[in-house]
């Protein structure tokens, strides 16, 4: 295939896990950022690789019927988003798809059944962000943004409609306050978190900030409503400048209210987590006489909704500062029936105490590396009921494969679109023994 298909254009034909156009040629692959499956585009300048091909997108010839608008401004530079161009619901369905195919390639399964994809805003739906931070001498000002789609530089960003509605305009507004510090070299990112009434911020900051930085800095977050931290070397370094210590989100269906620092984990997309939250203690059809072990636990998300529906919850968390604050989370809304472990799940032992007993059910939401190392612990503990969380299709398809050849069968899966506007994949499966 020449650069543009003897001036006719080249087809797209699907898309990558990334979110790039792919057209088909001989022998290999061509991938190009910011084209939709079904368009006829032309080609600019062309990367060539051993498996396959990269290029620019020169102009639309014929505009798919999924092509729209994006909203932000800074959409092609900045690397937060890459599917705006795309209508939202055509997204979903490329996300279903994704995992269609990811399942049945690696895994060699299929579920029994497709669950509808949650769903929450298109935009204004992200509480969490990481934003870079950097001062450019040949601009002479400060920037702030994520990193732009190359990964090499800071986005010169102003506004982000992603983020909810407090945290919109927060590029423009920390530039301007960043810019006007002692320490303006000094801040490599700035960390953001909301939860339901509160927001929080969370400055890195690689030397000892000078007072009247200090006060700048609080200033900022009383005009504007957010808890200010500041952050000079690792965890232990995070220190309150401003404001309440601990952010809160509520789970309404299970009258759970949970608490947390800004740098704890919590899904991105709250609306989204609470559907998540909601259908994961459905499928897991709990009755009140089941014990339930939680693997990667975090702060309680999981574990206090179930704890309302089960006998009793094992729940087990490698961060022992996540464990604390899980501990804390069951005490406040009156759990007298979670059970909490710290350990290395990458590495489970074969003597812990949460290791022994009965185990009706499990739940699963682990990191990109997936479950590996708990499969064995699971086909000895022989629960009825997996019900797995995933946010990295192909390890879910890996260890699903080993599920069902230890005897599960995939008796459901989904997707959740905890990520609108980018190529991420949040999947949801349930594992039924028998």
């Amino acid at each position: 295939m020449n650069a543009n298909a003897a001036s006719g254009g080249v087809r797209i034909t699907g898309l990558t896990h990334d979110g790039r156009g792919v057209a088909r040629g001989p022998g290999k692959a061509l991938f190009v950022p910011g084209a939709l499956p079904g368009e006829t585009v032309s080609l600019g300048r062309r990367y060539r690789h051993r498996r396959y091909d990269e290029a620019e997108l020169a102009q639309i010839l014929t505009p798919a019927p999924e092509r729209v608008a994006p909203e932000c401004p800074h959409f092609g530079v900045c690397g937060g988003c890459r599917l705006q161009h795309m209508a939202p619901q055509a997204q979903r369905e490329a996300k279903e798809r994704q995992l269609a195919e990811t399942l049945e390639r690696i895994g060699r399964v299929r579920p029994g059944e497709w669950w509808p994809t949650l769903e929450g805003p298109d935009y204004g739906y992200r509480r969490c962000a990481r934003f870079g931070v950097r001062f450019v001498e040949k601009k002479g000002r400060l920037l702030v943004g994520f990193r732009e789609t190359n990964g090499r530089y800071v986005t010169d960003a102003r506004v982000c409609p992603a983020m909810v509605a407090v945290g919109v305009d927060l590029p423009a507004q920390l530039a301007a306050l960043i810019d006007d510090l002692t320490a303006r070299r000094s801040i490599p990112q700035v960390e953001f978190a909301a939860g339901d009434n509160d927001a929080a911020l969370v400055f890195r900051v690689l030397e000892p900030l000078e007072s009247t930085d200090a006060e700048r800095l609080i200033s900022f977050g009383r005009r504007h409503g957010f808890a200010v931290w500041v952050q000079t070397g690792g965890p232990d370094s995070l220190r309150l400048l401003y404001g309440s210590p601990l952010l809160a989100y509520a789970l309404p269906e299970f009258d759970v209210t949970l608490h947390c620092l800004p740098t704890d984990f919590m899904q991105i997309n709250a609306a989204v987590n609470r559907q998540l939250v909601a259908v994961a203690v459905e499928r897991m059809r709990l009755d009140g006489t089941q014990r339930v072990l939680e693997l990667f636990s975090g702060i309680g998300n999981f574990s206090l909704a179930l704890a309302r529906k089960a006998r009793e919850v094992v729940a087990v968390e490698g961060n022992a500062k996540l464990v604390r604050r899980a501990v804390a989370n069951a005490r406040a809304n009156g759990m007298a029936n979670v059970r909490h472990h710290q350990a290395d799940l990458s590495k489970p032992g074969e003597a812990a105490d949460w290791q022994t007993g009965p185990c009706d059910a499990v739940l699963l939401d682990p990191p990109r590396s997936g479950a590996r190392e708990l499969l064995p612990l699971l086909i000895r503990l022989a629960p009825a009921r997996i019900f797995y969380v995933s946010c990295h299709p192909a390890t879910l398809a890996r260890d699903a494969a080993a599920l069902v050849e230890a005897g599960w069968r995939l008796r459901g899966a989904g997707t959740a679109d905890m990520f609108p506007q980018t190529a991420h994949v949040e999947a949801l499966a349930l594992f039924e023994r028998g």
